[in-house]
């Protein structure tokens, strides 16, 4: 080979290798516990969100996103592992993810296993909050090369929160306007510290996978007094529920809203506050967001980084009589989901297509360039990233307690126990989008109601369909499932 060709094929490889270097893009987590869609880019007319706003604008805001369940622990692990929490075999919160699923390959472990610098912050799976705050929680190790544990003042102050149940904070409506600076709450010294790796990684141009969750919304609604000054009580807005509303739902339905008897019926006064402080802990969440995001475009890392951001489920404030998550209504399945930076064509726009927690998982690896595990049960939502317009799921699918339910682009249909023997709910989100009339009974429903109950089902066997190649054990059954 001559001396010229030679130079020519060196060259072309060289570039080859330079440009498969360039591609490896970052990955920038971002998660909120217990933040439902009350947001202004999701159009709430009253919650300021302006950074989280911001990002949707940069990319696409997923208009019919749903959890896999909604409370902490098996969210977290479902979306972690990229299976359901029927193949997770994890139903409730304070379980370790391979306890159950012990040879399981998490998404962040798929990146470190690619050179990925792979960093959590905060709380990425289960903790007990606030009781956990400054620990790992119930963190998977094989998960990370670095983990910080943030711990700031509003651990300190929980002796001024107000509580309905005094000296219960983390599964109890409660909250505080405190005083000091943002960068003092476990959140803010959360964001500082993103900050400071973020720059880190701009200086050692390595790559990385930066997962970093925030406590806030999560009871307490602990943020600085400045936040909950922007809502004003007298314009808090207080959902009501018609009389006789609890007996057109079926017997696990009303069980799940009407949990909590210190929850029920709250007085008008006490209401108002507690929606107040909800609010205010979500913009204070979205300031640390909008630092966190403003060091991304500072440090250059922007171009490169691609940005999901998120909640681990919904949440309820007052709809249907419920506070808090663990129901199979819209306000604690649905969860805000973004996606931004490289691969994202579809810049400002919103993806209708129904889409799920666990297609995180394939998303990211699939934007990557990333060989994921084949037992995965998501879908890439790359396609929407490209074109708004794509539908990649016919249903989004959600569990709870007994129960299982799919929302369309139309429905919600929801049955309780083995083939809805315990009853089943249809909601016409044309007509109803609060989910307050219950359709299921209407004879005029009935070939509806066939099609999405065989719809529904067969997102039942697949959600349980063991992961091939993954370890399962059930101790409840006290035997090795797989």
């Amino acid at each position: 080979m001559r001396p010229s060709c030679l130079l020519s094929v060196v060259v072309a490889v060289l570039c080859i290798a330079c440009d498969s270097i360039a591609a490896k893009l970052n990955v920038l987590f971002l998660i909120c516990d217990d933040l439902n869609c009350d947001l202004a880019c999701y159009g709430h007319p009253q919650v300021k969100s302006p950074n989280i706003d911001r990002l949707a604008k940069q990319g696409v805001r997923f208009e019919n996103a749903a959890c896999q369940y909604p409370l902490c622990g098996p969210s977290r692990a479902s979306f972690m592992a990229g299976l359901y929490p029927d193949q997770t075999l994890i139903h409730r919160n304070a379980i370790y993810l391979r306890e159950h699923v012990p040879n399981v390959k998490t998404v962040s472990e798929m990146f470190r296993e690619n050179g990925y610098f792979a960093t959590r912050i905060g709380k990425i799976y289960h903790y007990n909050v606030p009781k956990h705050i400054g620990t790992s929680g119930h963190d998977d190790p094989y998960s990370w090369n670095y983990t910080i544990n943030p711990r700031g003042r509003d651990v300190d102050d929980e002796d001024l929160i107000y509580s309905l149940r005094p000296g219960s904070f983390g599964g109890t409506l409660s909250w505080l306007a405190a005083e000091g600076t943002d960068e003092e709450q476990t959140d803010g010294i959360a964001a500082t510290e993103a900050i400071r790796l973020l720059k880190k990684h701009a200086r050692q141009k390595d790559v990385f996978y930066l997962a970093v969750g925030l406590y806030r919304p999560h009871t307490p609604y602990a943020a600085p007094k400045k936040y909950f000054d922007l809502y004003p009580l007298d314009s808090i807005k207080v959902p009501q529920v018609p009389d006789g509303y609890l007996d057109s739902l079926p017997k696990p339905a009303r069980q799940s809203i009407s949990r909590k008897k210190d929850q029920l019926n709250l007085a008008d006064e006490l209401a108002r506050k507690a929606i107040q402080a909800y609010y205010a802990s979500i913009t204070f969440a979205d300031a640390q967001l909008g630092r966190i995001l403003d060091a991304l475009e500072e440090t250059g890392l922007a171009k490169n980084t691609v940005v999901l951001f998120t909640s681990d489920h919904g949440y309820h404030m007052g709809e249907h009589g419920h506070w808090q998550k663990t129901t199979l209504f819209e306000n604690a399945t649905h969860v805000p989901l973004i996606i931004a930076g490289p691969g994202v064509k579809a810049k400002g726009a919103t993806a209708t297509t129904p889409a799920e927690m666990v297609d995180f998982y394939p998303t990211l690896a699939e934007l990557c360039g990333v060989k994921p595990p084949p037992y995965i049960s998501g879908v890439s939502l790359v396609p929407a990233l490209k074109d708004a317009k794509a539908q990649v799921r016919k249903s989004a699918f959600t569990q709870y307690a007994n129960g299982y339910s799919i929302r369309t682009a139309r429905y919600r249909y929801t049955e309780w126990g083995d083939e809805g023997k315990d009853g089943n709910e249809l909601y016409d989100h044309q007509t109803d989008a609060a989910e307050m009339k219950n359709l299921a009974n209407s004879p005029k429903q009935a070939e509806l109601i066939k099609q999405l109950s065989a719809q529904l089902r067969e997102r039942i066997a697949d959600a349980k369909r063991p992961p091939k190649g993954v370890k399962q054990i059930d101790f409840a059954n006290t035997r090795r499932v797989r």
